[in-house]
C-alpha cells in the first residue's frame, strides 16, 4: 500500500482546483451568506461536561462550520478563529428558562464559500426513503448496560432519557 504523506503527492493526484471553487471563497459573510447563517456567536448549552470541543478551540481556535438546510443541497463553509467569551451580557443574550450558557463561542470569520451538493446528493442524506428506522439500532440505554457490563440497567436509562432531554436542554 502506497500513504500520501505530503502536500506534493497529494497535488500531483488531484491536480489544480476547479477555478470557480476558488471564486466562491470571500473573507467575510455576504448579504446573501447571512440569509444561510444569521450569527456566528455559538452558546454553548448544557451538555456532559467533557468540554470536547472547547477544549479543542483553546489549544487550536481554528474552527470550521458548516451549515445545512434540510431539503437544501447547498451548503454553507465558514471557517474563521474562534474565541471563548464569559462577557455577561453576551451570555445574558442567550438565557432561556433562566438559564444562561457558562460560554458563548465568537467566531471571527476568515473564509466563506458555498458547497456543492454532490456529497449530500450521493448519500441521500434528505431522501426519507433512505432513513433508518431506529429501531434496527441498539439504543443508547442498551450501549451502557453493555458497556458498564449491566451497571446500568439499559432499559431504565431509556424509559428516562425524555424526562432527562427536557430537564437538560438549556
Amino acid at each position: 500500500m502506497t500513504v500520501v504523506r505530503t502536500v506534493a503527492q497529494l497535488e500531483a493526484l488531484y491536480g489544480e482546483p476547479v477555478p470557480g471553487s476558488i471564486t466562491k471563497q470571500v473573507d467575510h459573510l455576504t448579504p446573501l451568506h447571512q440569509e444561510y447563517v444569521h450569527t456566528l456567536l455559538l452558546p454553548d448549552r448544557r451538555g456532559n461536561n467533557r468540554l470536547d470541543t472547547l477544549r479543542n478551540l483553546i489549544a487550536d481556535p481554528r474552527i470550521g462550520l458548516l451549515f445545512l438546510v434540510p431539503g437544501v443541497g447547498v451548503t454553507l463553509r465558514v471557517n474563521g478563529t474562534a474565541e471563548l467569551s464569559t462577557d455577561e451580557q453576551l451570555r445574558h443574550r442567550f438565557t432561556i428558562g433562566g438559564k444562561a450558557p457558562a460560554t458563548v463561542i465568537v467566531v471571527s470569520t476568515t473564509s466563506v464559500y458555498t458547497q456543492c451538493p454532490k456529497a449530500l446528493i450521493r448519500s441521500h442524506l434528505w431522501e426519507p426513503a433512505n432513513h433508518r428506522d431506529p429501531s434496527e439500532l441498539p439504543t443508547v440505554g442498551q450501549i451502557m448496560e453493555a458497556i458498564t457490563a449491566g451497571e446500568v440497567d439499559g432499559k431504565a436509562y431509556d424509559d428516562a432519557h425524555p424526562e432527562r432531554i427536557r430537564q437538560a436542554i438549556y
